[in-house]
């Protein structure tokens, strides 16, 4: 049974271990049981099965005897985050540490592109960077999180950057009914008018396409949306919004964006009427290439009960959440999660992080998870009413001892390098590693350097 925690990682030259003693583990014995080593057993097998494929491949003109250094650079699956703290955390210095984990540990990235903060005044859509969207706004403001845009920057700006670092990219959201969050306030707010506020729909959404293009990998084209599901799709859970928006949204988006742009859609709710709805759409011609699932730990409480032994987010229960979702026969990505730290000290971090690895473990072994994506990365960073301690890092962009986990997970545990001796000047490479881009780095007849980029899927 698992009752030590012991998280050990090399950082630069230092080991940083943290270790509880069996009558201290900061995890109950019920919590091993869930997670205990059948389990475990059967997550390795499925990421070996899932995860990793054979490759072989034929060098030409090796020094024989030489070493081949076979180093894993990406993965095909997405580990990602939002960026939605983009230059906002007070300092360059946070904020360089901040963008440094884009591309390093994160090869995916959420950028906001929430309707109420990007056209605040109708017709102005803030898509370039003004002062109030630069780090030096930032750094000499007082209270960021009563600015308005806290935590939604210019998109163009933040699209940039994540060219720049090679990432995947999701625009979150096109099409939310939540009016707190996503409805400018000049939105019409009548029956009277909602044959207006549609047309405003399809505006907004041939705006990004026309402006963006194949720029982004995938868009969140509608958000939440399977709760005003029904037959006719004529109700909303959000009040006043458009007959049937969902579909038409999706079919407006069909030929705003690209083919190769991908569409997904994005619902905390994961139940038969989720996949009902995702049926009804796809049957009627709307393009969805990914379903997204959310799992928010935003109450302490909830976090703390796990590590007590109660039945949330157990094995089972992510078993039945992924196996509903499955019943749309699409893809799917953890787009949304949080798992909050019950307590900032050292018990609370240490099962913040035991919760989190043992959780990505299983959805990165579900053989039809394309990506996860964690929500707030950095403590005290959330939106108001979320919790202050579901970070992976302080709000000094200190390290948890969640990011080592993850990064343990994604960039050691996760990633295949090796090396190979050329036992010929022609040598055929075999090998079996986990899915993704590979740079093999050998030594030709000439005694030159070279290097050659390999595909493994």
């Amino acid at each position: 049974m698992r009752r030590t925690f012991c998280l050990a990682f090399v950082v630069g030259a230092l080991l940083c271990q943290s270790t509880f003693a069996e009558d201290d583990s900061p995890m109950s014995e019920k919590y091993w049981e869930y997670w205990n080593d059948d389990v475990q057993k059967e997550i390795d097998e499925r990421i070996e099965k899932y995860r990793k494929a054979d490759c072989e491949f034929r060098l030409t003109d090796v020094k024989e005897g030489s070493t081949i250094k076979i180093e894993q650079t990406n993965s095909d699956f997405m580990f990602g985050a939002h960026i939605f703290n983009f230059d906002q955390l007070g300092s360059d210095e946070l904020n360089a540490k901040y963008k440094d984990v884009y591309g390093s540990l994160f090869n995916q990235a959420t950028i906001a592109f929430y309707w109420k903060t990007l056209e605040p005044i109708q017709g102005q859509p803030r898509f370039e960077q003004k002062y109030e969207d630069t780090a030096e706004f930032w750094n000499n403001v007082e209270e960021p999180k009563k600015q308005p845009h806290w935590r939604r920057p210019a998109p163009d700006p933040v699209v940039d950057f994540c060219e720049s670092k090679g990432l995947q990219t999701t625009g979150h959201t096109i099409i939310w009914g939540n009016r707190r969050w996503q409805h400018p306030d000049w939105l019409p707010k009548d029956a009277e008018r909602v044959d207006e506020m549609e047309a405003l729909f399809e505006k907004r959404i041939r705006e990004l396409g026309e402006r963006y293009k194949d720029r982004l990998s995938r868009w969140d084209v509608v958000n939440e949306s399977s709760v005003d599901f029904n037959a006719k799709g004529t109700k909303s859970a959000y009040g006043l919004m458009p007959e049937d928006y969902a579909y038409k949204a999706y079919m407006v988006a069909k030929d705003a964006f690209p083919e190769t742009t991908e569409f997904n859609i994005n619902d905390y709710s994961v139940d038969d009427r989720y996949a009902a709805q995702i049926a009804d759409l796809r049957e009627r011609g709307a393009r969805i290439d990914n379903v997204g699932i959310q799992m928010h730990l935003f109450n302490p409480a909830d976090t703390l009960g796990i590590a007590e032994g109660k039945p949330i987010q157990t094995p089972d229960v992510q078993k039945q959440r992924l196996s509903a979702a499955d019943k749309s026969g699409l893809p799917l990505i953890l787009s949304e999660i949080t798992v909050t730290a019950p307590n900032d000290d050292e018990r609370g971090r240490a099962i913040q992080a035991i919760v989190a690895r043992n959780l990505y473990r299983y959805w990165f072994s579900w053989p039809t998870m394309r990506g996860i994506t964690w929500w707030n990365i950095v403590d005290d960073c959330g939106a108001p009413g979320e919790p202050t301690t579901s970070g992976l890092f302080t709000r000094q962009m200190e390290p948890k001892p969640s990011y080592f986990a993850l990064e343990n997970l994604i960039l050691r545990e996760w990633r295949t390098n090796l090396d190979v001796t050329a036992d010929s000047n022609a040598p055929t490479i075999r090998f079996r590693g986990f899915k993704g881009t590979y740079r093999v780095t050998y030594v030709d007849g000439s005694g030159n350097e070279q290097i050659k980029t390999v595909e493994v899927q």
